[in-house]
């Protein structure tokens, strides 16, 4: 009996990537979960400081998205 399998062409391994709606949903629902403790945050420092942060409630919530949603798609 022949054994086709030792000269047969390796196929390349394709690399599994999450669709971009599944990152999309994924990403609006860890911007929600972080907004209101970024809010929170933002007053807290707002106040102690005695003025307004340049980095809003909205902007931080958004870097912390942007760093929380690719972990979860790199594992």
């Amino acid at each position: 009996m022949t054994d086709f399998t030792s000269g047969a062409p390796q196929l390349e391994a394709r690399q599994h990537r999450a669709p971009r709606t599944e990152f999309c949903v994924y990403f609006a629902i860890i911007f929600l979960a972080t907004l209101p403790l970024a809010t929170l945050t933002w007053a807290l420092q707002a106040v102690k400081s005695g003025s307004l942060t340049d980095k809003g409630p909205v902007a931080r919530a958004w870097s912390q998205a942007r760093i929380i949603t690719p972990m979860i798609f790199s594992a």
